[in-house]
């Protein structure tokens, strides 16, 4: 069992730069499979993050970002495409007496188990470098029940019946990531994007104090937090600060420099190509390009870590993945 706190001391501590993109689709292809035989079978989702991890020189790997697991566990309906990310349809709940009765699923609904188990297999077959599960966050997770549009209205017109949704949307989160540590996984990374769509005060009041209460149970020597936001675009990360997750996972919104200085020095902030424009459409002199230029631009903080800005879609070309590892290996080999 890998110890994080040593292990991002040692990050902090080495002149090199590391990186860890969420990428899993490329494995997924790799091995021959569709998305979503990927997403409904955690055998074949474990392979795809071992297939990857044969193949390219991460300094952790990552299963699925999968924004739809636990939204599907409460009831909520969900599309699947051969070769696309699964999407939430319509709207679970719509008022107070919905949530009230809206119960907190087992962990052995839906696909929970599917990725439970893809956690546990791939935590045994990698045991070099730290794994990383994936879940989403608790605002994100209730505006998925709620519908985003309908929930940011609320915030303001009934905010203690999203309270009381966030609440049991957080304690589901719980259940499920107190399994999650229990299969061996060094930690996890837990996906809030819909939290960046509101001010700083209201990412604190309906998201921060949420996640903070699982770093607070969770997180540990051996288990540690990463706070994914890419809907923050330079308006809230304080309030991705204060949860005191042990590290902070920026989108390709934001100014990586601005966010890097208002990251305390102790916690790991990673990011931020972007997985879309620069990982899948750009050519591979621009993704080489652009993954230097952030390195140079990063240099002077020991606590920042290469990645890319979200989970990387299906079909990046392969030729754009090795050009971002080309820049990190020039980078470093100039130090």
């Amino acid at each position: 069992m890998i110890n994080m706190k040593e292990w991002a001391h040692n990050v902090m501590g080495n002149p090199g730069r590391i990186a860890i993109p969420i990428m899993t689709h490329p494995g997924i292809e790799l091995c021959g499979y569709t998305v979503k035989q990927a997403v409904t079978d955690g055998q074949k989702h474990a392979e795809a993050i071992q297939k990857l991890n044969e193949i390219y020189p991460a300094a952790a790997c990552t299963v699925i970002m999968d924004l739809t697991v636990e939204a599907e566990a409460f009831g909520a309906k969900v599309a699947f495409e051969e070769n696309e990310v699964p999407n939430v349809i319509g709207r679970l709940v719509s008022d107070r007496t919905s949530i009230e009765a809206l119960e907190i699923p087992s962990l052995e609904t839906a696909r929970v188990p599917q990725y439970l188990g893809a956690n546990t297999l791939a935590a045994k077959c990698i045991t070099d470098k730290p794994v990383f599960g994936g879940c989403i966050g608790p605002f994100s997770l209730a505006g998925r029940l709620f519908d985003m549009s309908e929930m940011m209205m609320a915030l303001y017109m009934e905010p203690e019946t999203i309270r009381l949704l966030l609440e049991k949307c957080n304690e589901f989160i719980l259940r499920y990531l107190r399994a999650m540590k229990e299969t061996g996984v060094s930690g996890v990374i837990i996906a809030e994007p819909a939290a960046g769509l509101v001010s700083n005060e209201d990412c604190s009041a309906f998201s921060s104090v949420y996640v903070s209460k699982i770093v607070e149970e969770l997180q540990d020597d051996h288990f540690m937090i990463v706070l994914h936001n890419c809907g923050n675009a330079g308006h809230c990360t304080a309030a991705m600060v204060e949860t005191k997750a042990a590290a902070v996972h920026f989108g390709n919104k934001i100014d990586m420099v601005n966010a890097l200085a208002e990251c305390p020095g102790d916690v790991l902030a990673m990011g931020n190509i972007d997985p879309v424009g620069i990982m899948k459409q750009a050519s591979p002199e621009k993704v080489k390009e652009e993954t230097m230029a952030l390195l140079q631009n990063t240099a002077k903080w020991k606590n920042f870590v290469l990645s890319t800005g979200c989970d990387v879609p299906p079909e990046i070309p392969i030729k754009n993945i090795e050009a971002f590892y080309e820049a990190l290996d020039e980078y470093n080999n100039r130090l």
